[in-house]
C-alpha cells in the first residue's frame, strides 16, 4: 500500500534516493528539466507527477542575469516560444498560447512510452502581492484546459499556488481572500484535478518571530479557506517545508504531504542554485525533530550526555548520534540520515488512525519541547538557531 506523502526529486540524483527510502510513496514530483536529460533512466517508481518549472519567469532578471543557476534556467526555458513575453504588462494571447502549447507538448514528448505519469502542473507564475499576476495566470490557465481538451488522452493536471517576493502574503484575511479567489478562479479554468501550495519565502525550520502565531497560522487558514473553494475530490498538496506539511496533513487540511529527500526543507523558486555549495552539512536530532550543523554538535552532544539521566530514552539517541557523528561529516551521508529520520517520522504518524494523527503530532512535537527546553543552547556563532526547543515549540502550537 502506497504511503501519504508526495517526494520531492528535482533532481537525477535525488531518484535512487526515492527508489531506496521512500519507493512506496505515493507520488513523485519531478522536474521537466531532469526528465530531458535522464533518458528515463532511474526513475522514482512511484507514480510521476510532471513540473516544467514555468514559476522560474517569476524574476524578470532571469533573462539577463548572470550566475549558474540563471544560466542555466534561462538556457531550459528559452526553448520554448514567446518565454520573454509571460512577464509583459499585456500579453498577447496568440503568443502565451503558442508557449503553454510548447511546454506540454514537450511534457509529452519526454514521458512518452512511460505508464507511470500521474500529472502535470498547469503553467503558473508564483503570487506577489498585488493584483499584477491575476490575468496571466488565469490565461495560462484557460490556455492549459484549452490544450488539454484536444488531447487524445488528456493527463491530470496539479495548480501550482507559489507565493513568492514577499513573506506573510498569507497572514491577514484581506491580503488572503484575493488569493484564494484567484486559485480558485485558476483551478476552475484550468481544469485541474489537484492544487500544490507552497510559500517559497517560507523556511519553517528557522527561528521567526511571528511564525508562531501569525505566518503559520496565515498558511493554516488559506488552505481552510482554498479548501472551501475546492470540489472535495480534489487532491491538495502543501510543502516541502520541515514541518508545516505534517501540520497541515495531520490536520485534514490537505491530503498529501510533500517532503523533502535530506536536500531542502523549503521550496525554491527556479532560476537560482537552491542551496548554496558552501552550505554547512546538517543532520536530524530525532529527540528534537529538529536539524542541526554537525561540525559544532559533538561539544553539544557530550554536554547533553552528561546532563540527562541514562534513564532518559533520549539518551540512547543522543548516544548513538554521538558515536557515529564522525561518520556523519561527510554531506551525502548526512542527507541520507535526515532522508532515514524523516521517512521513520511519517510511518510513525501513518500507523496511527486519521483521527490521531494531529494529535500524535502535538505530542512529538511537545516532548522535543520539554527536552529542548532543558537542554543548553547550541553553538550561537555557528548554528542559526541555538535555542534547542524552539523549532519544534512553534510548530507544536499550531498541531491542533
Amino acid at each position: 500500500m502506497n504511503h501519504r506523502y508526495i517526494a520531492f526529486a528535482g533532481f537525477k540524483t535525488d531518484w535512487p534516493l526515492v527508489n531506496e527510502l521512500y519507493p512506496q510513496a505515493a507520488g513523485a514530483r519531478v522536474t521537466l528539466q531532469s526528465l530531458r536529460t535522464s533518458q528515463n533512466h532511474g526513475l522514482p517508481r512511484a507514480r510521476l507527477w510532471i513540473d516544467p518549472e514555468v514559476d522560474g519567469l517569476h524574476a524578470v532578471e532571469v533573462f539577463s542575469a548572470t550566475g549558474a543557476g540563471y544560466e542555466k534556467y534561462r538556457s531550459y526555458i528559452e526553448q520554448f516560444p514567446n518565454a520573454s513575453q509571460i512577464l509583459t504588462d499585456r500579453p498577447d494571447r496568440t503568443r502565451i498560447r503558442a508557449f503553454v502549447d510548447a511546454v506540454l507538448n514537450s511534457v509529452i514528448d519526454a514521458t512518452g512510452g512511460l505508464s507511470d505519469v500521474g500529472y502535470i502542473s498547469v503553467p503558473q507564475l508564483p503570487y506577489v502581492p498585488g493584483s499584477e499576476r491575476n490575468r496571466i495566470n488565469r490565461m495560462l490557465a484557460e490556455l492549459s484546459l484549452r490544450w488539454k481538451s484536444a488531447q487524445r488522452r488528456p493527463p491530470k493536471f496539479i495548480l501550482p499556488i507559489i507565493f513568492a517576493k514577499k513573506r506573510g502574503q498569507t497572514n491577514l484575511k484581506t491580503d488572503r481572500t484575493p488569493k484564494v479567489k484567484l486559485a480558485a478562479a485558476c483551478f476552475q479554468a484550468s481544469g485541474a484535478d489537484g492544487a500544490w501550495v507552497v510559500d517559497s519565502t517560507l523556511d519553517d525550520h528557522a527561528d521567526v518571530g511571528n511564525y508562531e502565531n501569525e505566518r503559520f497560522p496565515g498558511i493554516v487558514q488559506f488552505h481552510e479557506e482554498l479548501n472551501q473553494e475546492l470540489p472535495p475530490e480534489a487532491i491538495t498538496i502543501a510543502g516541502p517545508y520541515w514541518g508545516l506539511n505534517l501540520i497541515l496533513w495531520a490536520r485534514g487540511l490537505v491530503r498529501f504531504p510533500a517532503i523533502g529527500l535530506g536536500r531542502a526543507y523549503q521550496y525554491f523558486v527556479p532560476g537560482r542554485d537552491p542551496q548554496s555549495r558552501t552550505a554547512k552539512t546538517r543532520i536530524a536530532v530525532p529527540p528534537l525533530k529538529r536539524l542541526a550543523i554537525v561540525s559544532a554538535l559533538k561539544p553539544w552532544l557530550q554536554n547533553s550526555l552528561r546532563e540527562l539521566p541514562k534513564s532518559d530514552p533520549a539518551h540512547v539517541e543522543f548516544e548513538n548520534l554521538n558515536r557515529n557523528l564522525d561518520f556523519l561529516q561527510a554531506k551525502e551521508r548526512a542527507r541520507r540520515q535526515i532522508a532515514q529520520f524523516y521517512r521513520d517520522w511519517l510511518a510513525k504518524l501513518e500507523s496511527v488512525p486519521i483521527s490521531s494523527r494531529a494529535l500524535t503530532l502535538y505530542q512529538d512535537l511537545s516532548a522535543a519541547f520539554v527536552l529542548g527546553s532543558r537542554l543548553e543552547p547550541f553553538d550561537k556563532n555557528v548554528e542559526d538557531v541555538p535555542n534547542p526547543a524552539i523549532i519544534a515549540k512553534q510548530l507544536m502550537v499550531n498541531c491542533l
